[in-house]
């Protein structure tokens, strides 16, 4: 046999390149490479750039500045799986940037990142295309562009996904789109509160944690909390709070319940498997405030509704309710106070209460946060509103105190509620005088000066309660308190006109007051109110009217009569007819005027001795009377003692079977002394009617004959 001759291997073809190893340690040169036609040069550039994404937020910053984020976008729709899969990869990192985010909203690459989504990729792909929709759906405009592409229902489906990084990348970027209206209800058209429940049994607390908020925020519909509610969810709930392990869960859990019990339905569900006391157990034994303050809101909520209120009383969720206001954590009796302010519309809770709860409120009103007093005063103007044993036993507890002290609050709020229950207190005069006697008139200076419509409302309204004494009265006119009640009057807000209208009213129950509110404008602005149809109401109509009939010298020059229930007194003057806007002068200006050849005021006065002012005594003596006007003959008749009534310009002793007519300005009623009260009192009604005759015939500026 002849010897075997070894083939020689043949050289390669001269038009095809030799194969190159490159060692690149510059990601600029990396991020050329991305231009390459090489599918395999395509998958080892993506997974470098991959790697040094991972290592921080530089790289991807540099990467961004080197312009690999277009070249990436088109290998999304790479035909190689590998190139695709490896782009992915490297989106899912990126876009936890800002500047990339808004890059790939630019580029409008939501539908190529959603088609990974396709149940036919690889569960890699699926778990770094959800990463980079969660981080995408973090800003407004990204959640629309996923919401418009239709992203919702590929992220729905891999809910059920097998790998749980699918699972909380899904869930995470659902519960960011739900944040949106539109989404939530989209969501229930796909029927997703099925398998975002399932989440609930997962192993892993992040994905738990997710579904719950998730669930929190789309319970907000009445629609997803009817789904909740058939697919068993309540129970799945209670199980969560029941589990000691799972207490990180709670406070999440707590949340979707209360949304929940706003549902009559699902509330009595609750009841009678057991499950509400369960929670009102939960929350009274738990040692950590946050659910306890979760607890709290979701009575609260719940018991908005009538019927709601009613099952929870007879569940006795007050004592859960007191329990809390002991409780060390601010947010907790904020959180309890507000249950108590809205459980108290139902009168068994209120009554309940009245020996419960009262109490611990006014210890909260003393607390060191805002907030804590604020509350409390609110639960307590709900307690004492027409309820006069929970107003005593607010007092009793020593609550007027701090309540006044809380006029001077920073918080608006702290204002209004603490004001509203002294009001209420005030119903009782007993109370009444006991609020008086912390100095409030001086303490409500404040609030009425207030910008807050509300606050000024409630001030008004209390100053309605407290100024019911001639002593009250007169501390909130030197107190400077009345000037701002007056401007009230002028407000656009219906409530504040009105508590005002009637803080005047009843400051307006003596001449002197009723004087004082005329003088800074009150009857001028009540007038202008009254004009309108939409401005006016009763209590303003009712204090214009209140203010005239304690002010009957302007009342007689406003409108030329009196009626029969208003009876003149001493210091009645009659300055003749003036115009409405006009300013009645007062008596103690008018005497200071030189006489003149004018129409002259009348003056009442019935005192026995008269002396005249120094500044007038001298020219008594001389003056003469410019207009007079004895009693008639049925008048003299009428008196078992001989009197003369004189209307005259000049402040003079009483004259006896004289009457002489002299000039002046000023005028006074004179009469002689008598003994008996009686007499005086029928006379000077008759006066009122002489005054009426005379005062019709004549007008201030008219010369005399």
């Amino acid at each position: 046999m002849g010897k075997k001759i070894k083939k020689e291997a043949e050289p390669p073809p001269k038009d095809v390149f030799d194969p190159l190893t490159i060692e690149s340690k510059k990601a600029a040169t990396v991020v050329l490479m991305l231009n390459s036609p090489e599918e395999e040069i395509l998958a080892k550039a993506c997974e470098a750039i991959y790697r040094f994404a991972l290592k921080g937020e530089e790289n991807k910053a540099t990467l961004l500045e080197l312009g690999a984020v277009e070249p990436l976008t088109k290998l999304l729709t790479h035909e190689d799986k590998i190139v695709r899969r490896n782009a992915t990869m490297i989106f899912g990192i990126l876009a936890s940037n800002n500047d990339v985010k808004k890059l790939l909203r630019e580029l409008d690459v939501m539908n190529s990142i959603i088609a990974q989504l396709a149940p036919e990729e690889e569960v890699v792909i699926h778990e770094f295309a959800s990463l980079c929709l969660a981080n995408m759906s973090a800003e407004y405009t990204g959640k629309v562009q996923i919401f418009e592409h239709g992203g919702l229902e590929p992220l729905i489906r891999l809910l059920a996904s097998p790998d749980p990084d699918v699972k909380k990348n899904s869930i995470e970027c659902i519960y960011n789109l739900v944040q949106d209206f539109q989404c939530r209800a989209t969501l229930q058209e796909l029927n997703a509160v099925p398998p975002i429940l399932d989440l609930l049994k997962s192993e892993y607390p992040i994905i738990q944690l997710l579904a719950l908020k998730t669930l929190g925020v789309i319970t907000n519909d009445k629609e997803a909390r009817a789904m909740l509610r058939d697919n068993q969810g309540m129970d799945h709930l209670i199980k969560i709070l029941e589990t000691k392990e799972l207490n990180d869960l709670h406070i999440e859990a707590l949340s979707v319940i209360a949304n929940c019990l706003e549902d009559m339905d699902t509330l009595v569900l609750i009841q009678q498997t057991g499950g509400l006391k369960k929670l009102l157990s939960f929350a009274e034994n738990s040692t950590i405030p946050d659910i306890q303050k979760n607890a709290a809101k979701a009575i609260t909520k719940a018991a908005y509704d009538p019927e709601n209120r009613k099952l929870f009383h007879e569940q006795e969720v007050e004592k859960c309710l007191v329990a809390l206001l002991g409780s060390e954590n601010d947010g907790t009796k904020i959180a309890a106070s507000q249950a108590i302010s809205v459980m108290c519309e139902n009168s068994g809770s209120k009554e309940f209460f009245n020996n419960q709860g009262i109490p611990q409120l006014i210890q909260s009103l003393r607390s060191d946060s805002e907030e804590v007093r604020e509350a409390a005063a609110l639960a307590l103007a709900n307690l004492t509103t027409c309820n006069t044993a929970n107003a005593n036993a607010a007092a009793e507890a020593d609550g007027i105190d701090p309540l006044i002290n809380m006029l001077s609050s920073k918080r608006d709020g702290a204002i209004s509620n603490a004001a509203t229950v002294l009001a209420n207190m005030a119903m009782q005069e007993p109370l009444r005088v006991s609020i008086q006697n912390h100095d409030v008139m001086h303490a409500l200076i404040s609030p009425l000066h207030s910008a807050n419509t509300n606050v000024q409302s409630k001030a008004a309204l209390m100053v309605a309660a407290t100024a019911c004494d001639v002593e009250a009265r007169t501390e909130l006119r030197n107190s400077g308190g009345l000037e701002p009640l007056v401007e009230l009057l002028r407000s656009k807000n219906a409530e504040v006109r009105r508590h005002a209208s009637w803080a005047v009213m009843v400051c307006a129950n003596d001449e002197l007051m009723a004087v004082e509110l005329c003088r800074l404008g009150a009857l001028d602005i009540l007038e202008e109110v009254n004009l309108s149809v939409s401005r006016k109401n009763k209590f303003s109509e009712a204090a214009y009217n209140k203010l005239l009939n304690n002010y009957l010298s302007l009342k007689y020059s406003l409108t030329g009569y009196l009626s029969s229930s208003n009876i003149i007194s001493d210091g009645f003057y009659d300055y003749g007819q003036i115009n409405p806007g006009t300013k009645l002068l007062p008596l103690k200006d008018l005497c200071l005027q030189e006489p003149s050849d004018l129409r002259a005021v009348l003056l009442v006065n019935s005192k026995s001795d008269v002396s005249p002012p120094p500044s007038m005594e001298d020219k008594s003596s001389d003056i003469g009377y410019g207009r007079s006007i004895s009693s008639s003959s049925s008048l003299r008749r009428a008196s078992k003692e001989k009197t003369n009534f004189h209307f005259s310009t000049g402040f003079g002793s009483p004259t006896e079977d004289k009457s002489e007519p002299t000039s002046g300005r000023n005028t006074a009623l004179s009469k002689s002394t008598t003994k008996e009260k009686g007499s005086r009192r029928w006379l000077i009604k008759l006066a009122s009617a002489a005054l009426w005759f005379v005062g019709s015939m004549a007008e201030p500026g008219m010369k005399l004959s």
